[in-house]
């Protein structure tokens, strides 16, 4: 299947004309498969697998949009969060459903147990929820060192200032364009998370397998509360978890980490099997109604 021309929907959560998305459906395209992009109409940021969308009479809104060099490419702004968008396309909305959901290419890394909050993953756990391969990919605009104590926060509020055509897409997506064959040869239902240090490609570390690290690559704290109101702050993560996906990216490596949907947790005695709790018989909860 590696080799074959398969269909793939690039999606993301920053907006279908946020620039990362171009060069991730680009790498799609150049690789020779049917893209068709389906993203958010704005952004749509810490959605996680929300399913959300603006509606009317019940139905969910979307159109046409051209995207800058790529003239044939079908491309849709969708009043509704990634992970809903992901679920129409699994239902032929449209198109023929995806045999891959590429969702990125996102402006700052998902790394960390925080990618349960991002709209970039979200969308590729619920497709592969209804059964397609899916890839995440960030782009780490922030390295958790520029981002640490030393700098007072400042590298943090630079994320808004700093121009986005100075950004290395590129680096992205091409590591994204060679995982593809892989991806559309694993079984059924694989995600991975792929981050990529924001700079030329020569100078990317390599490409590393990596665990989640306990903690995201920022973290909300509060700054200020009173009786009836709370203000909050985003704040460096603290700490390094050596071979976590955070101290790899501060390495300078791009890492690759393969996430598994949600599922049952098997593993675990729960109270019924060790008999601590017993489920009571349908004749035993007719006794016990009034």
């Amino acid at each position: 299947m590696g080799g074959a021309r398969l269909r793939v929907l690039v999606t993301n959560d920053d907006g279908v004309q946020a620039p990362g998305i171009h060069r991730l459906a680009r790498a799609a395209h150049d690789a020779g498969h049917d893209v068709t992009v389906a993203a958010p109409h704005e952004e749509a940021s810490g959605m996680g697998a929300a399913l959300t969308a603006v509606t009317d009479e019940g139905r969910v809104k979307f159109s046409r949009v051209s995207l800058t060099g790529l003239d044939g490419v079908p491309a849709f702004a969708v009043a509704a969060s990634p992970a809903y968008i992901a679920l129409l396309a699994g239902l032929d909305v449209f198109g023929p459903a995806p045999d891959l959901v590429l969702s990125g290419i996102n402006r700052g890394a998902n790394a960390g147990r925080a990618i349960l909050h991002s709209g970039t993953v979200g969308a590729a756990v619920t497709a592969a929820a209804g059964g397609a391969r899916a890839l995440a990919v960030s782009l780490d605009v922030l390295s958790p060192a520029d981002g640490s104590g030393a700098s007072g926060g400042a590298a943090i509020a630079a994320l808004d200032t700093a121009h986005d055509d100075q950004r290395h897409w590129e680096t992205a997506a091409t590591l994204a364009r060679r995982l593809l064959p892989w991806l559309a040869d694993a079984p059924a239902g694989t995600v991975l998370n792929l981050n990529v240090p924001d700079r030329p490609a020569e100078k990317v570390a390599g490409l590393r397998r990596a665990t989640l690290a306990p903690f995201g690559q920022v973290q909300m704290a509060v700054a200020e509360s009173g009786a009836d109101f709370v203000r909050m702050t985003i704040e460096q993560g603290a700490g390094r978890v050596p071979g976590s996906d955070i101290d790899l990216l501060t390495e300078g490596y791009a890492t690759l980490t393969a996430v598994r949907p949600l599922g049952e947790a098997g593993e675990l005695v729960l109270p019924v099997d060790a008999g601590i709790v017993r489920p009571r018989t349908p004749a035993e909860d007719t006794a016990r109604r009034p």
